[in-house]
């Protein structure tokens, strides 16, 4: 080999070097503390590899600073990002942030359609007794069976359209549900160039959600918009107050396009269908490994509600809501929110020095590191509702340090958000009282999160027996 050929190949190795590390002195010339990051992949392993969730790596960062530092640079792959790791910090850049929005004939909506829950309860135990009379090895597929009520609720409330989710023939809407945040090579690609070469993301439309299924849902709800509209004024639709009809009137009312409608509705039914269902699966697993506490909550419902379905007395049980928001902080729908700084802004760092924020910055709030930080709860890792119930302070508590972020926080509240928790707690109390949740050996006895997963679940699945109490 020539010297001359020898000289072009170490410079050229030494200027692709160079383009790989360049940018990773970013937070450092802006005076930034933060983890050293490593070529190309930057703080974060390598996402196509799948070896560890991104939870743990940003919990790990935040462990590591949460005692010097309020805010420290990290990098996806290239590109710079700030993670917050005070949890102060994080409240207020929520509250902050979010404009709120009140509208009062939403807890009404909710209450209006809480008959199609309960008919989708009656299917959902049925479809239970089913599924134990074939006796599977394995047990019952939670997250399936969870799925399947989720999908057959807010279907029908928001779309006014039956899935048949608990029939061997259920509408295309499972399949599309189950792909939503679908991790394929085809989905992670655009994400991965944009963060390697964050100039790409003017070119690249970078999804969060699996194209083929975003299309499907939007285009079934263009045509159940389109239908509720054509046949507005006859008597069977007058008497059908739900959501589409209250999306359609709020239309009317602050003159929303139809792409920005269809917009809010494909919000709302996303939340329904992954809050609804995971949490509700994630709840029956940590019922299903601890009797005492699962009998504790079958007492309350048999006190306090009987075998009636009362709405109000539903939403309203104390240990039916804390062993759901105890779900919410193990297992987050969203385990991290990442924010946009529109307008500049100065914070205080621990060492006093005034940090700024500059319009375009990203900040990481890691959510689920928050919730799982032993300064603030106790035994962070173990499954103990009764540190939300209102003799231990509450959700209150915990809401008011800014340590919890089951559904967020700030004055805007997702009225998605709001409706899963009114589903999922009927679909709990009706399972709970009629039948002993027990686990499958099957299913793994620790916490740890998929890696094939976008959000957060249990690795390997949730699978459960069934025992009928009469």
């Amino acid at each position: 080999m020539s010297l001359n050929i020898l000289v072009a190949i170490v410079a050229g190795a030494i200027i692709f070097y160079k383009f790989l590390t360049w940018n990773y002195s970013y937070w450092k010339k802006r005076g930034i503390k933060g983890p050293k990051p490593k070529i190309i992949f930057g703080n974060f392993s390598n996402p196509m590899q799948l070896k560890c969730h991104m939870s743990y790596e940003l919990q790990e960062i935040y462990e590591s600073y949460k005692r010097t530092e309020n805010i420290v640079g990290v990098y996806e792959m290239r590109r710079p990002r700030l993670l917050v790791t005070s949890a102060e910090l994080v409240h207020r850049i929520f509250v902050n942030d979010f404009k709120h929005f009140h509208d009062n004939e939403m807890p009404a909506t909710i209450k209006s359609v809480f008959p199609v829950t309960e008919k989708v309860c009656a299917t959902m135990l049925q479809f239970i007794e089913k599924q134990m009379k074939m006796g599977p090895k394995d047990g019952i597929n939670a997250s399936d069976l969870a799925l399947r009520f989720s999908s057959e609720v807010v279907t029908d409330c928001v779309l006014g359209v039956n899935a048949n989710s608990f029939s061997d023939q259920p509408l295309e809407a499972m399949n599309k549900i189950n792909n939503l945040f679908d991790q394929s090579f085809s989905f992670l690609l655009p994400i991965l160039l944009s963060n390697f070469l964050p100039s790409l993301r003017k070119f690249l439309k970078v999804r969060f959600l699996n194209q083929d299924s975003e299309q499907y849902f939007a285009d079934l709800i263009s045509k159940a918009i389109d239908l509720r509209k054509s046949s507005r004024g006859e008597d069977v639709n007058e008497s059908r107050i739900d959501f589409l009809d209250y999306l359609l009137r709020l239309q009317e009312k602050k003159n929303l396009s139809s792409s920005r409608l269809i917009a809010y509705t494909m919000s709302f039914l996303i939340d329904g269908f992954e809050t609804t269902g995971s949490t509700m699966a994630h709840c029956l697993l940590f019922l299903g490994r601890d009797a005492e506490r699962q009998q504790q909550l079958r007492n309350e419902i048999e006190e306090k509600l009987g075998p009636s379905n009362d709405f109000d007395i539903i939403n309203s049980l104390p240990y039916l809501d804390a062993c759901i928001h105890e779900t919410l902080r193990l297992f987050p729908p969203a385990f991290v929110s990442n924010k946009i700084c529109t307008e500049p802004i100065a914070y205080i760092n621990k060492n006093s020095h005034s940090l700024n924020i500059e319009k375009g910055d990203i900040v990481v709030l890691p959510l689920h590191a928050i919730m799982s930080d032993e300064d603030y709860y106790n035994n962070p890792d173990a499954f103990q509702p009764e540190r939300f119930l209102e003799e231990n302070g509450g959700l209150k508590k915990y809401k008011d340090m800014g340590v919890y972020y089951g559904f967020g926080d700030g004055p805007r509240t997702c009225l998605g958000m709001r409706f899963a928790l009114a589903q999922m707690k009927t679909g709990l109390v009706n399972i709970v009282r009629r039948f002993r949740i027990n686990v499958n050996p099957k299913t793994r006895v620790d916490n740890k999160f998929d890696t094939n997963y976008m959000l957060t679940r249990l690795d390997g699945g949730i699978w459960l027996e069934f025992e009928n109490l009469k």
